[in-house]
């Protein structure tokens, strides 16, 4: 069972907390993470491109010229892709690029992203966050006394508009509630904090 030391928002060690096998101690599947990663991006496009075909540009309905006899190359639509103002060739249409994953693999990349980070020693657990105020600094001051002064993760039990928002400002730092944790967004993050609560929470749903 992963062990880890739960430190207070000034770093200091406070006691060591369990980690619980079956979401921090598996081995990491790299196939569902990847699927999840991709199916995460997929998602995230809005499909509205859009060009016209040849079909739809307006004018081109009379042959330029004729067919023979006059030496240039053979026409039959001043619309068509070569010719300026011509329509697209294989346009691209809106489209959705959404594709579903099934609930047992999106449950399995979870734990594996989750034990990932555990296994590089990626996840700091912090007793509890709580600012007096929204304020920038209290968040810059908080990661840099924990170790991680790069891109990172907080991850909290409830939503809490003063770290939310003293934290959105710092370049790489992003926050997020327990149920709205996807697998992109851990492994894109360079550290993982989470406050005990939502670890609480986490392996309640996970284990």
């Amino acid at each position: 069972m992963p062990s880890l030391n739960m430190v207070d928002m000034k770093g200091k060690k406070v006691s060591s907390i369990e980690l619980s096998d079956a979401v921090f101690g598996i081995e990491p599947n790299a196939a569902v993470m990847h699927m999840m990663v991709v199916s995460y991006l997929a998602n995230q496009r809005q499909g509205t491109q859009s060009a016209l075909t040849r079909s739809e540009v307006s004018g081109g309905g009379r042959k330029p010229w004729r067919q023979k006899g006059t030496g240039r190359a053979r026409q039959g639509s001043t619309r068509a892709p070569q010719w300026y103002h011509g329509g697209v060739v294989f346009a691209p249409k809106p489209r959705d690029y959404r594709f579903s994953v099934n609930k047992k693999v999106r449950r399995l990349a979870m734990k594996s992203a989750f034990s990932s980070k555990a296994q590089s020693d990626e996840i700091i657990v912090i007793d509890s966050i709580k600012f007096d105020e929204i304020k920038t600094k209290n968040a810059a001051e908080m990661l840099k006394a924990v170790g991680s002064e790069r891109k990172a993760l907080i991850v909290l039990d409830t939503v809490d508009e003063k770290v939310i928002k003293s934290a959105r400002n710092i370049k790489g730092v992003k926050t997020a509630q327990v149920n709205e944790l996807n697998v992109y967004d851990i492994l894109n993050a360079d550290k993982l904090i989470l406050t005990k609560d939502a670890l609480s929470k986490i392996e309640e749903v996970y284990a």
